[in-house]
């Protein structure tokens, strides 16, 4: 059956409600950022174990990856992504029950589950190219990832309010953010339920159908994702900068707001500080959108790489407490991110196959959070036995691998279009 329905007007509708969705979700992920370190530490007595909770949510997320991805194929980007932001909710909830229970496994097992939100806005950037043009891809993902910056800088500077919210509530102070994060992650469920009608994945698919009917496309058959990785090395490449980026944020920035605390910092100019790490991640995604879409994605995942290792240096040279070298480091921090990612996803959105999409961007985010659970894990460590400044070093590994990809992925883009 051909499709009547107005491709672009669908395509404007999704990317709406997607900056809808991502800026509740952002806020519900984000706005315990600041504390959750601090929770951890408190509840476990050890500051070396301050970064497992963020360990646990990017295996969280690394799982929720690979699910959302499964169902996302048979029932389309809706169901996932709704189902992704109540299991995030659900696992807001029992943070702060951890923090009322004084229980270390209960917040644990509530961090993995909070990795499906980060699962769910991941998917979102996806879902913003599943109807855009191919000119156009790189910016409809870069507005979604922009989205981000509503909730995403609102929710860590929300940490104050919420401790004197927990005060009145009875429950320990750093516990407080989860409860608001929880309301926003059930608010960016029900805008995805409610507004994201028709599916874009799903009409996608319709589109693409009567196209080969009409033989201006080739049909598809669908393909192990390992199958399509090695006839498409590009993508592994992408998948490469893409988790190598990711690595580096979450390992500097997990242990940023402990190696405040020791020099004395208050919560809320740790906040302050992640906000600006966050401003960093997502307001200038546009910029970054369009210039892929204008020179290369690969290019821009070079030039992130180069940012992310500015970052680390800044950051690395950051004595304990407040300091202008943690303001810059941390911004660039998030700066680096933001070009890799919005890069490396639209590489990704691009180089992969339809009949395959949700299964290869669904394996590059389980890439992306195995990475960033790694980096988050060692990062308690390498603070607790050698200092902040080593584990920038640590880091700058990660970012001199995405750099090595970057130059790859764009020798290889340039090889198929002489070849083309």
């Amino acid at each position: 059956m051909v499709t009547t329905v107005d491709v672009p007007a669908a395509q404007r509708r999704t990317v709406a409600t997607l900056v809808g969705a991502q800026a509740f979700g952002a806020l519900g992920i984000t706005i315990g950022i600041a504390t959750a370190s601090l929770l951890a530490r408190d509840l476990s007595g050890s500051d070396e174990l301050a970064g497992t909770t963020q360990t646990a949510q990017v295996l969280g997320a690394a799982g929720a990856s690979w699910m959302l991805a499964r169902l996302m194929a048979v029932r389309g980007r809706r169901a996932g992504l709704v189902t992704g932001y109540l299991l995030g909710a659900s696992g807001a909830t029992l943070a702060v029950l951890a923090g009322v229970w004084h229980s270390m496994p209960v917040l644990l097992v509530g961090a993995v589950l909070l990795g499906s939100t980060s699962s769910a806005n991941y998917a979102s950037r996806y879902a913003a190219t599943d109807l855009a043009p191919p000119d156009g891809r790189g910016r409809a993902l870069a507005v979604v990832v922009w989205a981000t910056t509503i909730g995403a800088v609102l929710g860590p500077n929300l940490t104050g309010p919420a401790a004197d919210l927990a005060r009145r509530l009875d429950i320990p102070k750093t516990a407080g953010p989860f409860a608001i994060g929880a309301v926003g992650m059930l608010i960016a469920a029900l805008v995805i339920w409610v507004r994201m009608r028709p599916d874009p994945l799903l009409l996608a698919r319709r589109v693409h159908a009567d196209a080969v009917s009409a033989g201006t496309a080739a049909a598809e058959s669908p393909r192990p994702v390992r199958e399509v990785l090695r006839e498409r090395p590009v993508l592994v490449a992408a998948m490469t900068g893409l988790a190598a980026a990711h690595a580096v944020m979450i390992s500097v920035m997990v242990m940023t707001p402990l190696h405040m605390e020791h020099g004395g910092s208050s919560l809320k100019i740790i906040g302050f500080v992640i906000s600006l790490h966050v401003l960093g991640m997502f307001a200038f995604a546009p910029v970054i959108g369009f210039a892929v879409d204008r020179t290369s994605a690969a290019t821009v995942l070079a030039a992130g790489g180069v940012v992310l290792l500015l970052a680390l240096l800044f950051s690395g040279m950051s004595p304990e407490g407040t300091s202008h070298s943690i303001f810059g480091g941390l911004f660039l921090l998030g700066l680096g991110w933001s070009m890799a990612t919005v890069s490396a996803s639209t590489l990704v959105a691009e180089q992969a196959p339809l009949a395959a999409l949700t299964q290869v961007q669904g394996t590059a985010d389980l890439v992306m959070s195995l990475a960033a659970a790694v980096g988050g894990g060692a990062s308690g460590v390498i603070v607790g036995e050698y200092g902040f400044s080593t584990l920038a070093g640590f880091a700058s590994l990660f970012a001199l691998m995405g750099l090595a990809a970057a130059v790859y992925a764009g020798r290889l883009v340039r090889r198929a279009a002489l070849a083309s």
